[in-house]
């Protein structure tokens, strides 16, 4: 069986975290073996580290997402450094700038200070980071320009962002982390841009339990409530996806996006991620 590794979810949201280890065992019967879970608040932090103390095959993330930025306490830097102090293992997420409908509430000035902040801590710690950018490519390249680069790696979550911008990003340190959400720009667009990832800078990740992928596949859903969730089992469409534009097989991506995941979060200090 291929051997996948999600680059980007969020078991711990309260809309699945009383299934969590349902979908843990369906997923990995899947092939699915890793799961890079993304804090994104402080409120939440402790349930990742939870979460990962439980599963060895969760990789914990911590970070100050910027829909939370306008919430954070006085010492929420202090408490995301002793979360990393006590968890070697963990990289930096979900960290990100933010233009779109939700973005657009809360004041931008205040999201690139919290997030120069987590790129400062990223670099010092020698940790990935995995980062949102919705409507906002431009100024985080300036942003990572200024700081840059970063040899631990800065994954670009869910990438919906130009052709053009991918070396630039690249020379830098960037990942390109595809999920569902690909399958929401024009299928030329989105070839284009995948065509100017290098090979060593691809993953694939579910976003779960957003980024319900439009496919022609059947996914794996659950229905909480009157709102439809994405599985983590569902990074097989997006494998399937990625591969048809790449134009190459499953098995290949399958095996490119595992590595390079491995690679990526198995830096000093980490758990040993090879099987």
């Amino acid at each position: 069986m291929m051997k996948l590794f999600d680059a980007h979810c969020h078991l711990q949201d309260s809309r699945i975290l009383s299934k969590t280890p349902q979908l843990i065992k369906t997923a990995q019967d899947k092939g699915i073996v890793r799961f890079v879970v993304n804090g994104v608040c402080e409120q939440d932090w402790h349930l990742v580290k939870q979460m990962a103390e439980t599963y060895p095959c969760v990789i914990p993330c911590f970070g100050l997402h910027p829909w939370f930025v306008a919430e954070r306490s006085p010492n929420w830097f202090k408490t995301l450094k002793e979360y990393f102090d006590s968890t070697p293992s963990a990289a930096v997420g979900e960290i990100g700038v933010d233009k779109g409908s939700q973005g657009r509430k809360i004041d931008f000035s205040e999201q690139v200070e919290v997030l120069r902040k987590q790129l400062e801590l990223a670099k010092e710690l020698n940790k990935p980071a995995s980062v949102h950018c919705v409507r906002a490519f431009g100024d985080l390249l300036e942003l990572m320009k200024s700081m840059g680069p970063f040899p631990a790696g800065v994954i670009l979550h869910s990438y919906l962002g130009s052709a053009e911008m991918v070396p630039e990003f690249s020379k830098l340190g960037a990942y390109f982390s595809l999920s569902g959400f690909l399958m929401s720009l024009k299928a030329n667009k989105a070839q284009k841009m995948l065509k100017m990832v290098s090979s060593d800078r691809i993953l694939l990740e579910t976003d779960a339990p957003d980024a319900l992928p439009n496919s022609n596949i059947d996914s794996l859903l659950f229905v909480e409530g009157d709102e439809t969730l994405n599985h983590p089992a569902n990074i097989h469409n997006v494998l399937d996806y990625v591969a048809s534009l790449l134009e190459i097989t499953k098995e290949e991506l399958a095996e490119l996006s595992y590595q390079n995941a491995v690679r990526l979060f198995s830096y000093e200090g980490s758990k040993v991620l090879q099987e």
